[in-house]
């Protein structure tokens, strides 16, 4: 491991971004990645490509390994600590390099269906942000204290500029600071699906939901940073964000038949073509942005890119909601609540 420059951890590494993502992170050669997946037997398109790199390099046995996948289900707690536990102990241990940037990619999408987690969360709220945030929190110890960076994978969709936003109530997400309103977008009381699929056949609710878990998360951009900033020993860490656009990839298309999939990928690919950094991009396009946001120092990302929000490769501000400091530090404080979050847990000094 003396030879690799750091850790690379990325989550949702099996979807349409995060293959491609993990195939880059492969070519860049002098980093060690850990892919995260919700099953690792079931992870095929990440496995190929992983099996494919390894037949390139060879098969000798003295050739040390350079990548490994790690179960991670980030509805769960349980297993946001596991995972955090199995990543913290090996960096521990000098097993694998401290974690020079930490992605956080993993998506998930609710359009015509809602479902909840064994704590009652909306799964969307869970699984894209507050997953996210509790292993933010426990892989601090690990990071890279001179130039370690967390990448958030933000959103247009965070902006209320949507379709599902148009109508006056939904033109913001936190009508309030309060706890019981961040309760009801957590629980997925706010925009919550109806019963009957044929109500909402658009499924605007669950984008909402997922735009409100956008929200979270860019808001987490600035609020953890000033707490890094705030912490003597992870005040060089930076926290920055990046829209990667609309993808032709599953959270977008869906469970459409193959002839609406093949239709809206071949027009979203012919759009991203003619603006490539505009709406509509494709993977290979996000994935170098994402990337870049992990290692780049060349403006404008800089060496030290703290609180940077980026559209693609264009610096972009987030949206008014985003920057408002009291809804900030009560999602803050209720994700502490929701994870039950104890000291010792995190190396972060400022985190209750």
């Amino acid at each position: 491991m003396a030879t690799m420059k750091g850790t690379i951890v990325l989550t949702g590494a099996n979807g349409g971004l995060g293959t491609v993502l993990a195939n880059n992170i492969i070519d860049a050669k002098d980093y060690y990645g850990v892919y995260t997946v919700r099953d690792v037997s079931s992870a095929a398109a990440l496995g190929s490509i992983l099996r494919r790199h390894a037949v390139s390099l060879g098969t000798a046995r003295d050739q040390p390994p350079v990548h490994e996948m790690v179960a991670l289900d980030l509805r769960k707690p349980s297993s946001v600590r596991e995972a955090a536990a199995t990543i913290n102990a090996k960096v521990e241990s000098g097993a694998i390099p401290r974690i020079r940037a930490l992605i956080l990619n993993a998506g998930l999408r609710e359009t015509h269906s809602q479902t909840w987690t064994d704590e009652g969360l909306d799964t969307t709220f869970a699984s894209n942000y507050l997953g996210h945030w509790l292993l933010t929190l426990l892989l601090l110890k690990s990071m890279d204290k001179e130039s370690g960076r967390v990448v958030v994978l933000g959103g247009v969709v965070h902006e209320q500029i949507n379709r599902a936003f148009v109508e006056d109530e939904w033109k913001q997400i936190f009508a309030n600071a309060s706890f019981e309103t961040i309760d009801a977008v957590a629980k997925g009381e706010w925009s919550a699906s109806p019963a009957d699929p044929g109500k909402d056949p658009r499924g605007l609710s669950g984008i909402r939901r997922y735009g409100a878990a956008k929200l979270c998360l860019v808001m987490m951009i600035v609020e953890l940073q000033t707490r890094l900033n705030r912490d003597p020993d992870l005040s060089n860490i930076s926290i920055l964000g990046v829209d990667p656009g609309t993808m032709p990839t599953y959270i977008t298309v869906g469970d459409h038949g193959w002839l609406v999939k093949s239709i809206i990928t071949m027009v979203m690919q012919v759009l991203a073509w003619k603006d490539p950094n505009g709406l509509m991009r494709t993977p290979r396009k996000s994935a170098a942005d994402v990337l870049a946001a992990a290692l780049a120092v060349d403006p404008p990302i800089g060496s030290t890119p703290k609180s940077l929000y980026l559209n693609g490769s264009q610096p972009k501000e987030v949206s008014v909601e985003a920057q408002d400091d009291e809804k900030r530090l009560a999602v803050w404080k209720a994700s502490v609540k929701y994870t039950n979050l104890k000291a010792g847990e995190t190396t972060l000094t400022g985190w209750a």
